[in-house]
Formats: C-alpha cells, sequence, structure tokens
C-alpha cells in the first residue's frame, strides 16, 4: 500500500512538472518573438493560402502563373506574382509573414506570433462572395479569431493571453468585395434592393458590431485599409469601352473611406483603449495609376496577364503573362502586382509602425464588465 501511495505521488509531481514546463514554453515563445504581433483580416488581396484549403473554394490562386515571384516561383495561394502588401509589411517589421490560419493546429506556438485569417471573396457582408460558393467571411474570420484566443488562453493563461492580445496589431482590408462583387454586381440582391446611401448604411453599421466585437476578444491596435480606387482598376475599366476610369464606383469608394473615418473615431471616443485608425488607400494608389513612371513602372490601366476581358480576370495558366512584370502596377483584373505592393507598403508603413509604437491601454479586466455599450 505504501508503494502504492509513493507511485501516486511521483506521478502527480511528474504531471504538475510537464505542465509547469508546457506553460513555461509558451511564455517564453512569447517573450523570445521579437517585432509585432499581427493578426491579419481581409480577401483575396491579403489571403496567403486560406483558401487552398477549402476544397468547394471558387476564388482560389493555387496554379501558375500566380507566385511566379515568390520563394521557388510557386503558387502558395497569393493573388500576386510575389508578395502580398502584408508580406511587405511583415518584412519592413523584421517579422515572418503571418501563416495562414487554416494551416495551423490550435496547438502550434505559431498563434502567438500573428495568424492570417484572410480568404479570397470575403466581404463585410456574409452574403458577399455567395457565388464564390467557399470563402471566410470577415464574420467567419472573427470566429477563427476567437477560437486562437482560448487556444492562446490554454497555451500561456488569461493573463498573459489578454496583455498579448492588447498590445497585438489587427490589420483589416476588406470591402472590395462587397462593391465589385456585390452591390455593382446586376444579379445580386443587395445592389437592387438599396441605393447607395442604403447599403453604406449597412456596411458600416455591419463593420460597427465587427470592430466591437473583435475589441470585446482584446483587439485595442485596429488598423483598417481604406478603400482603393475601384474604378480604376482594370475589371472596372474595360466596362466604360474607352478604358477610362468608373468614375462613379471611385465616389463610392471615396463616400465608404469618409463613413468608415468617422466610424473609426467614434468607437475610438466611446471604447477606452481603443485605438483605431485608417489609412489613405485610396491616394497612394491613385498616385501609382496617375503617376506611373514616378514609381519606375509603365503600364497602370492593363493588367501584366491581359485578363481584362478574361471570364473570372484572373491570371489562368493559358494566360500570357506580360515580359517584364515590374513593368505593371497591376498583375491580373482585380490584383495589385508584387513590386507596386512594395510600393504601397512602404507608403503605408510608418502609418503602421505609429500604431505599433503606442503606448497600450490598461485592459479592461478579464472578466469584468465592458465599461462601454457594444
Amino acid at each position: 500500500m505504501a508503494h502504492l501511495r509513493v507511485i501516486l505521488v511521483f506521478v502527480f509531481a511528474f504531471a504538475m512538472t510537464i505542465s509547469s514546463i508546457s506553460a513555461a514554453t509558451g511564455a517564453t515563445t512569447a517573450e523570445k518573438f521579437k517585432g509585432p504581433v499581427v493578426y491579419v483580416f481581409g480577401d483575396s488581396m491579403s489571403d496567403v493560402g486560406n483558401n487552398n484549403y477549402l476544397p468547394f473554394a471558387l476564388a482560389k490562386s493555387d496554379y501558375p502563373w500566380y507566385g511566379i515571384d515568390y520563394y521557388k516561383g510557386m503558387p502558395t495561394g497569393r493573388f500576386t506574382n510575389g508578395k502580398t502588401i502584408g508580406d511587405y509589411m511583415s518584412d519592413k517589421f523584421g517579422i515572418p509573414s503571418q501563416p495562414p490560419y487554416m494551416s495551423l493546429y490550435m496547438t502550434d506556438d505559431k498563434i502567438l506570433q500573428g495568424i492570417n485569417f484572410a480568404s479570397g471573396g470575403a466581404g463585410i457582408l456574409n452574403e458577399t462572395g455567395l457565388y464564390f460558393v467557399q470563402y471566410m467571411s470577415f464574420d467567419s474570420q472573427i470566429d477563427c479569431f476567437e477560437k486562437t484566443k482560448e487556444a492562446i488562453k490554454a497555451k500561456i493563461g488569461d493573463k498573459a493571453a489578454e496583455k498579448l492580445s492588447n498590445e497585438a496589431l489587427y490589420l483589416v482590408a476588406l470591402g472590395s468585395n462587397d462593391y465589385i462583387n456585390n452591390f455593382l454586381r446586376p444579379f445580386m440582391a443587395d445592389g437592387i434592393i438599396y441605393t447607395h446611401d442604403e447599403f453604406l448604411l449597412l456596411l458600416t453599421t455591419t463593420l460597427s458590431h465587427q470592430f466591437k466585437r473583435l475589441y470585446k476578444l482584446g483587439a485595442r491596435k485596429i488598423v483598417f485599409d481604406g478603400l482603393a480606387p475601384l474604378g480604376c482598376i482594370p475589371s472596372q475599366r474595360i466596362m466604360t469601352g474607352t478604358g477610362q476610369c468608373l468614375t462613379q464606383v471611385n465616389e463610392y469608394a471615396k463616400k465608404f473611406n469618409m463613413a468608415v473615418g468617422l466610424l473609426l473615431k467614434g468607437l475610438n471616443a466611446i471604447l477606452p483603449g481603443a485605438q483605431f485608425h485608417m489609412t489613405d488607400s485610396y491616394s497612394v494608389v491613385m498616385d501609382l495609376i496617375d503617376h506611373p513612371e514616378k514609381y519606375g513602372f509603365k503600364s497602370s490601366h492593363t493588367s501584366c496577364c491581359n485578363v481584362g476581358t478574361t471570364v473570372g480576370g484572373l491570371c489562368l495558366p493559358t494566360a500570357k503573362v506580360c515580359a517584364n512584370r515590374k513593368d505593371y502596377v497591376f498583375w491580373d483584373a482585380y490584383h495589385t502586382a508584387d513590386a507596386a505592393n512594395k510600393v504601397i507598403a512602404d507608403k503605408m508603413f510608418m502609418d503602421l509602425k505609429g500604431v505599433v509604437d503606442a503606448p497600450t491601454a490598461t485592459s479592461v479586466q478579464v472578466g469584468a464588465p465592458t465599461p462601454a455599450p457594444l
């Protein structure tokens, strides 16, 4: 009987030691990681391979010529020839690019170092992208982050998980598909049911709920990437017959950006510790389009893949790729090319760095009532 008690005590002590080592390992991994922890939410401009794991997703780029200028020239699920804007931002922060959420196990230490939740075809609204069959909308991406937060708690404890969440940077780049693949499509209900003012109210109301949900999950530093001049992307130019930008679509983008800017200011005023910020993608990309030569480009009105009139507008293996990919601002009918992504990241980096460097306000205590209505 005495032997049995000794064995039980040994087993208990061994289990406690293993538990302590696991907790310490998780904390050490988080502490060793240098640079900001970044969580990315978005659509195909930010997707780094999540849709590769969705068997019924129609919005995919896991084939040539995508990735031709990426590592080993292989497609990764990025909707460009090389790196995304987010990849270049990570380079500038001196951190690895965030891995796709769908590639991870929740036991991986990588979840402590940032994750990319972006999904090609995604929008702010759940109905956006329906004809892509399978994708992760913004709400779905937040669901995935919520599961991640629980996994982080299990790994490093509630207090450390809350600190990590408060100090992390959240990059959100959505809205393009809500226009291009929803409101502006004649066969989608939203463009028939709503006026633009009504649709814009729907978008901002939905975004408000989504930002507040992220806030409840610990997000304090959110940077929203404003819409680019959507009327000037190759897929929209071809609709004019003359190759000019669609003025009305650009006006929609500007109104959207203005409304979201006001929304973020309002949320900063009512959510303690919130540091929500918006980047001016519109001006940056418009300057690239209006003055491509200033940045070393030769063309900003057509795509390197010359697929503006092709169904789907993606760079399929049958496409004839341009001879010098660094000459083009656009890679396909919707997405900017690697070289343009680097320029955009360079121009917007200081905005992001300012948010990262800003001191994080004391978090709402875990389990305590939220001090502002959500």
